[in-house]
């Protein structure tokens, strides 16, 4: 997918407009080309409602066959030729082509019991989930009844959709699609931000091996110099933050015992809102330490690592 400026879309041809946004909606060039009798728009956000309401006002067939020109997830036999690139690039990014054989059979037999009851794919939008919470969502969609299906499946495509519009169109009134984990380390014992505290962030995972999404080192004002997460949704899902202090203390000349009562300190939590900015802080001596979950509304660009 080529990124464009919606200046551009606003100026070009129909086949042009058409052609940039085709897989906006997956396999779904049509939804492009009725929007583009529409032009211009004036922000981003305005261009991807237009195509939400094509969506939202298309005929219950029309509806049905957007749902099934999506791939089953992590379906091997799929892969290549049969996924658009968009699609490809969204599976790999949780890690959908990396399965262990336990969590391969889980989908498996997950995508197996949804298409026999429904008929359709199960869709959800998986640059906002993990692998488990994908697998939880499942088990919790599974029981809905076809009527109710088609609506959430629907709701996830506009989803996917407004992601894939965010990555590919640069303008005015950027969709608001992006989410922020960050974190934030305090020395009580000398009364100070923890600057140089090694820190990890690894992704948990019940039925695969966890994986590490970050590693970094707290800076002057104890914070990352980046979020551990950013630029994008924060997937719900399970994770684990561990901070290495027993070395921190250890360069500031602090007497602790041999070997120190606190080494590297593994905190444990959910994230549940992947567009929101969940700040994850540490309040530390070489004795005791303390967090509390903090959620931030989202600032401008600027100060990211905060």
């Amino acid at each position: 997918m080529t990124g464009t400026t919606l200046a551009h879309l606003n100026s070009c041809s129909k086949a042009d407009f058409v052609a940039a946004l085709a897989n906006i909606f997956e396999y779904s060039p049509w939804i492009a080309a009725e929007v583009a009798e529409r032009r211009p728009f004036f922000g981003v956000s305005e261009m991807f409602e237009a195509m939400r309401l094509v969506v939202a006002v298309a005929s219950a067939d029309q509806r049905l066959a957007l749902i099934k020109a999506h791939p089953d997830l992590a379906d091997k036999t799929q892969r290549g030729d049969q996924l658009t690139a968009e699609s490809n690039a969204e599976q790999n990014s949780v890690g959908l082509d990396r399965l262990s054989d336990a969590e391969y059979e889980a989908f498996d037999r997950a995508n197996t019991a949804y298409r026999k009851k429904f008929g359709f794919p199960y869709i959800v939008c998986v640059r906002r989930h993990t692998k488990d919470s994908i697998l939880r969502d499942f088990e919790k969609r599974l029981p809905n009844d076809k009527k109710t299906e088609i609506a959430v499946s629907i709701g996830e495509i506009c989803r996917i959709a407004a992601l894939r519009t965010d990555l590919l169109v640069k303008g005015d009134n950027p969709l608001k699609v992006h989410g922020r984990l960050s974190t934030h380390v305090l020395d009580t014992h000398g009364g100070r931000p923890a600057e140089g505290v090694e820190v990890e962030l690894v992704e948990l995972s019940a039925l695969g091996a966890s994986r590490v999404i970050a590693r970094t080192v707290t800076n002057h004002d104890g914070r990352t110099d980046v979020p551990l997460i950013g630029g994008r949704p924060v997937p719900i899902g399970r994770y684990e933050l561990t901070f290495k202090v027993g070395g921190y203390f250890a360069s500031r000349k602090v007497a602790m015992s041999d070997p120190p009562f606190l080494d590297e300190i593994p905190l444990r939590f959910s994230v549940f809102e992947p567009e929101g900015h969940l700040h994850v802080p540490l309040l530390v001596t070489p004795w005791s330490y303390g967090t509390y979950r903090e959620a931030r509304c989202l600032p401008s660009p600027e100060g990211e690592g905060r």
